[in-house]
């Protein structure tokens, strides 16, 4: 079970933090300890572009129980403005109206009740602007 402390403690998932390197500039998202392309240890603290561009998506019209009742629903790869690529679902859309290169913003949504207790699950989620 996922519990409500452990997702306050990821700073990407609630306020899209990211690290960028004091040395090349690379931006790391979730952060990382050593910089891939110049491998140091220096980075700050970001807070990522919530505006971007869908790059592919695929449409889910058969899911998992939890998902069940969202169906159809859309699952895309999204370019944000720091060029940095998060997978994320596509809300209030009509599936068949996407396109590739749509712009879309990421806004702060419940993903799911998770366990019998029905803790809230947030995230982030893709929707046309």
């Amino acid at each position: 079970m996922i519990t409500a402390r452990y997702h306050r403690e990821i700073p990407q998932r609630y306020r899209l933090e990211a690290s960028k390197c004091l040395k090349c500039g690379h931006i790391n998202f979730p952060p990382r300890l050593l910089c891939p392309e110049c491998k140091t240890n220096k980075f700050e603290t970001i807070k990522l572009s919530d505006e971007g561009k869908l790059l592919t998506f695929t449409v889910v019209r058969v899911s998992s129980d939890r998902f069940s009742k969202e169906t159809p629903f859309a699952v895309g790869i999204v370019e944000l403005n720091d060029s940095v690529k998060v997978t994320t679902q596509i809300a209030d859309v009509d599936v068949d109206e996407l396109k590739i290169g749509q712009r879309v913003k990421l806004i702060f949504r419940k993903i799911q009740d998770d366990g019998k207790a029905g803790i809230h699950c947030y995230g982030y989620k893709a929707i046309a602007i």
